[in-house]
């Protein structure tokens, strides 16, 4: 899954405005003059992002934010720290939430499917497990998560879903990981991953994405493991799909 967006129901832009204006906040007393700083952050996401997994997320932004600050930002961890601690969470206000997150999840461990969270892998641990919270779920539902300490590449880089496949020790599927592939013949074997986007506004993607859901519903009646990756709030209308929820219980 997904977390942003998909599991926790957001607005990005809402999201990060409250996100910036408590840390900038919390950073004046320091120094830290606000449009800078947002700035300086930004290019330390752009460093994760183009991460070639020679090096933790975690150092690729440090290395990038004190070449920008020197070592002034390595002696103010601690109040970067103090930040996810004492003031992340009144960002929650700037989410939703919906139910449907923790009963699909649940669902899902009942059929016996492992569930992972690749959720980009640009925040620390700490605001990964907060978030997971504010979505009613805890760390624990999850075999395992993303954040920035524990992962060498982002989203849209492929690498970055063959370390989770690898993670989960599906090194052979991790092979077989394509962007965009929704449907395609010689996909009857066991194991096998389809990894798709939803474009909503797209008909053709709409299709697209009704022909996935059927390929999953008759291979998954059948007994064979598939695989899925999927982007946004789709996560949960695909099952919604699969396994009939109802998304309005």
């Amino acid at each position: 899954f997904d977390l942003d967006g998909t599991l926790l129901p957001m607005d990005m832009e809402q999201f990060t405005k409250a996100y910036f204006g408590l840390l900038a906040k919390k950073l004046a007393p320091l120094g830290y003059e606000p449009e800078k700083l947002i700035q300086s952050i930004w290019t330390g996401t752009a460093a994760m992002v183009k991460n070639d997994g020679t090096k933790p997320n975690e150092q690729a932004f440090w290395d990038k934010f004190c070449e920008i600050y020197g070592e002034k930002a390595i002696k103010d961890l601690p109040y970067f720290d103090a930040y996810y601690r004492e003031d992340f969470d009144k960002v929650q206000a700037s989410c939703g939430f919906s139910p449907l997150a923790k009963k699909v999840v649940d669902s899902l461990k009942e059929r016996g499917y492992r569930v992972a969270l690749a959720t980009n892998p640009i925040f620390p641990s700490i605001a990964t497990e907060k978030r997971i919270a504010w979505a009613g779920l805890s760390p624990s539902d999850f075999e395992m998560f993303t954040t920035y300490e524990n992962s060498r590449f982002c989203k849209p880089n492929l690498n970055y879903y063959k370390d989770i496949l690898a993670k989960l020790g599906k090194a052979e599927q991790a092979k077989e990981l394509f962007p965009h592939v929704t449907m395609a013949d010689g996909y009857s074997e066991s194991d096998r991953l389809i990894s798709f986007t939803a474009g909503w506004s797209d008909a053709q993607q709409l299709e697209r994405a009704k022909k996935a859901i059927t390929y999953v519903r008759d291979h998954h009646g059948n007994g064979q493991k598939v695989a899925i990756v999927a982007h946004a709030a789709f996560n949960t209308f695909l099952c919604h799909h699969i396994m009939g929820l109802d998304p309005d219980a």
